[in-house]
């Protein structure tokens, strides 16, 4: 049980405290309800180039990272389709630098020409070195627009194309930071050896007197229902063929998620998995297969991934694999497997909540999702699902017309 005291400021920045007597380093998480989704489609990468001009100093802030670095501390931060995460890890005796910088910046961020331009380069640079210039790098660029013909997931976090990013304007820039960085769109978790009273003090002095922003009013497009198969086949200077199976599933707090995640490690997590054994034991027809959900607040995709031996096979293997697809949602999967891949969540579940970081991120997440106690009771709707509950699901979900595919040839295949 991990315990927590949740309180609202007047500007209505949430705050999660979460006390561990048993380590003398603290935690301070700040989750913004901004992501991906949340750009325009004609100006896509804005939450991710925010992540970095966080780390360009704000007011009284010249640099972020020294500022932090001069007490023993560390921070880091992420972006995803749906959210925006900082995290902060110092001696908890030096609390108060974490909450002095995190609370400089959500407000009075340095939005200067040089530092956009700054940040502007390194995530163009970052785009060209991740997506454009290595091996695979533009998956998630080619195979999301296939898979989301409609809903914002239809970009990476990276954005669309350099090109948007090389023409975000201080406008821009500006209107998307008063827009969503500010206390009444951040959930600010803490965690570690304190006592309630002195971090509601705390978070009041550094907090209290921030300026509420403006109530983010979302009403995304909603993806159609997808009724027949859709596939793309590209060639790169690629090893080998790769190939990327996405099948639509619900979204993050639907009642049929906890099945959907034990379905993927089913399928394809570890050596045990199903697709592992017919395709790299028993076939060796693959070097890597798995399978994975992306984890999405909105309905996302259930992910089968591989590479090929060779790309010839690829005819056969589609072919198989459908074919194979057909056999599990006939057949079903028998109470063993559901128990082998239920035991390792649980197991993970218990290592992820050793981790001090882990715990003040997830009681945040949980508060956007609805309630930080979700972290304590998550478990408890993997505990009861059935054999017949993952049977349905899986005649339900693993529809050739509700899937869409990626394909990445050699480029050496395309000339013969």
């Amino acid at each position: 049980m991990i315990k927590h005291h949740k309180f609202t400021l007047k500007n209505g920045l949430r705050v999660i405290f979460h006390q561990d007597k048993t380590t003398p380093m603290a935690v301070v998480n700040t989750l913004y309800d901004v992501g991906a989704r949340d750009e325009n489609p004609e100006l896509t990468g804005l939450a991710h180039l925010f992540e970095h001009l966080m780390f360009s100093g704000s007011a009284h802030v010249e640099d972020f990272d020294k500022a932090l670095q001069k007490v023993g501390g560390q921070s880091n931060a992420f972006t995803s389709n749906d959210i925006t995460n900082y995290y902060i890890n110092l001696p908890k005796n030096q609390i108060e630098t974490a909450l002095w910088v995190e609370s400089d910046r959500m407000t009075q961020l340095a939005l200067t020409d040089k530092n956009l331009e700054t940040q502007r380069q390194v995530v163009i640079e970052e785009f060209k070195q991740r997506y454009l210039n290595q091996p695979y790098g533009d998956t998630w660029l080619e195979l999301r627009p296939v898979a989301f013909e409609k809903h914002p997931y239809n970009w990476a976090t990276i954005g669309k194309n350099l090109e948007h990013i090389e023409r975000v304007t201080m406008v821009d820039a500006l209107h998307f930071y008063r827009s969503y960085y500010h206390p009444n769109n951040a959930i600010l978790s803490i965690a570690g050896d304190f006592e309630i009273d002195e971090i509601e003090h705390l978070v009041k002095t550094w907090y209290d007197d921030l300026p509420a922003g403006p109530k983010l009013s979302r009403n995304l497009i909603q993806e159609p229902k997808q009724s027949e198969y859709r596939k793309k086949e590209i060639f790169r200077d690629v090893p080998a063929t790769a190939f990327y199976f996405t099948f639509k599933m619900d979204g993050r707090m639907s009642a049929h998620y906890p099945t959907i995640d034990l379905i993927s490690d089913i399928l394809g997590r570890g050596k045990s998995s199903l697709l592992y054994q017919r395709y790299f034991d028993e076939k060796q027809w693959v070097s890597e297969i798995s399978a994975f959900i992306l984890g999405s607040i909105d309905p996302g995709l259930l992910v089968i991934s591989g590479k090929l031996h060779d790309p010839s096979l690829m005819h056969s293997f589609e072919a198989d694999f459908w074919a194979f697809m057909e056999d599990i949602c006939d057949n079903g999967i028998e109470q063993k497997d559901l128990e082998k891949v239920r035991n390792k969540f649980l197991t993970s579940k218990m290592f992820e909540e050793l981790s001090l970081q882990s715990r003040a991120m997830n009681l945040a997440y949980f508060e956007l999702l609805g309630d930080a106690d979700f972290i304590n009771t998550e478990v408890k709707h993997y505990q009861v699902i059935t054999a017949e509950q993952v049977n349905a699901e899986l005649k339900k979900m693993l529809q050739k017309s509700q899937c869409s595919s990626l394909i990445i040839q050699p480029e050496s295949h395309d000339q013969k």
